[in-house]
C-alpha cells in the first residue's frame, strides 16, 4: 500500500536534514571575518543570514506546531502589506540577534532544525497549510506545498552564504531539481497580466546536470504549468542555475539576468519569466 508521502508531486521532506547539515557544516568552519562578509541579500551578513534561518525554524514551531502567532497580522489586506509586514518582521530579528555569538547560533540552529523536521514529517501532507504560498498566488496551500516553499527558503539562504563565501554550490540534481521545480509554481503568476493567443508557450530550460525544462501554456481562463510536449514553444528562455536562484529570489535584478540567458523565439514573451518572484517580496 503507498503511504500519502509517495503521491506528493515534489516530496522535499527527505531533504530537510541533507539541506541542514551541509550549512552547519560550513558554519562550523567560518572565520570572524567570513562570519562578517557581506552577500547579496542586500543589507545582510553572513551571520545576519544565519540567524534569518534560525528565526525561520523558531517561527515555523510556533505558529505551525504550538498555534502560537505572537504578532497579529490580521491588518494585512494585500500582498504588499504583508511584504512590509514579513520585513520588519526580519529586521527586528536579525537585529536583535545581533547579540548572539556564532557558536550560540550554530547549537540553536542544530537544535531547531531536527525539532522542525520532525514536526514537518507530522503533517498530513494534503491537509491545509497554516499559510498559503503567496507568490504562487495561493491563498490556501497544501502542506506537501507549504514544506517544499520552506524547503526553498532554506536552499536560497544557504546559497546566498555560499555565494558570499565561495563555497561549493547547491547545484547537485538530488537538491536543486526539487528547488527549482517549487519555484516554477510561480512562472503563470509572472504571466498573468499577459495576453496572448491560446496555446502559446513558454519554456524554460535550466542548465542543470538533468537539464530540467518547465513549460506554461496560455489557456482560455489564463496561464498554467504544462508538461513537456512535442509542442514548438513560442518563446524558450535557456539560463544556468546560478542565474536562476539569483534572478527569482530578487538578488540580481531582470536587467543584469538578461545579459546571462539565451532567449529564442519570442524575446518580448520571454523576458517577462524573468521578472518572476519566488519569494516574499
Amino acid at each position: 500500500m503507498l503511504s500519502l508521502h509517495s503521491n506528493i508531486p515534489i516530496n522535499t521532506l527527505p531533504l530537510f536534514p541533507l539541506l541542514d547539515l551541509r550549512l552547519l557544516e560550513m558554519l562550523r568552519e567560518l572565520t570572524p571575518e567570513e562570519w562578517n562578509r557581506p552577500t547579496i541579500a542586500k543589507q545582510w551578513t553572513v551571520k545576519d543570514i544565519a540567524a534569518h534561518l534560525l528565526d525561520g525554524n523558531l517561527r515555523g514551531l510556533s505558529v505551525s506546531r504550538d498555534g502560537y502567532f505572537g504578532i497579529s497580522s490580521e491588518a494585512i489586506h494585500s500582498y504588499r502589506e504583508l511584504v512590509v509586514f514579513l520585513n520588519r518582521l526580519n529586521h527586528q530579528w536579525t537585529d536583535a540577534a545581533k547579540r548572539l555569538s556564532p557558536p550560540l547560533l550554530i547549537s540553536l540552529l542544530e537544535l531547531t532544525d531536527k525539532e522542525y523536521h520532525e514536526h514537518l514529517l507530522s503533517l498530513n501532507p494534503f491537509d491545509e497549510a497554516v499559510f498559503g504560498v503567496a507568490w504562487a498566488g495561493q491563498e490556501r496551500s497544501e502542506n506537501w506545498f507549504h514544506i517544499a516553499r520552506e524547503y526553498t527558503e532554506k536552499f536560497i539562504h544557504q546559497q546566498q552564504i555560499r555565494d558570499a563565501l565561495g563555497k561549493e554550490p547547491l547545484f547537485s540534481e538530488i537538491l536543486f531539481r526539487p528547488f527549482i521545480s517549487t519555484l516554477m509554481y510561480a512562472l503563470p503568476v509572472a504571466y498573468k497580466n499577459t495576453e496572448a493567443p491560446e496555446g502559446t508557450i513558454i519554456a524554460l530550460q535550466i542548465g542543470s546536470a538533468t537539464g530540467e525544462e518547465y513549460r506554461i501554456i496560455r489557456n482560455y481562463n489564463g496561464w498554467s504549468l504544462t508538461e513537456v510536449s512535442e509542442a514548438i514553444a513560442t518563446s524558450t528562455i535557456q539560463m544556468n542555475p546560478d542565474t536562476a536562484w539569483k534572478v527569482f529570489s530578487k538578488g540580481i535584478s531582470p536587467e543584469m539576468a538578461l545579459e546571462q540567458v539565451t532567449i529564442t523565439g519570442n524575446a518580448a514573451l520571454g523576458k517577462i519569466t524573468l521578472e518572476m518572484v519566488a519569494v516574499m517580496a
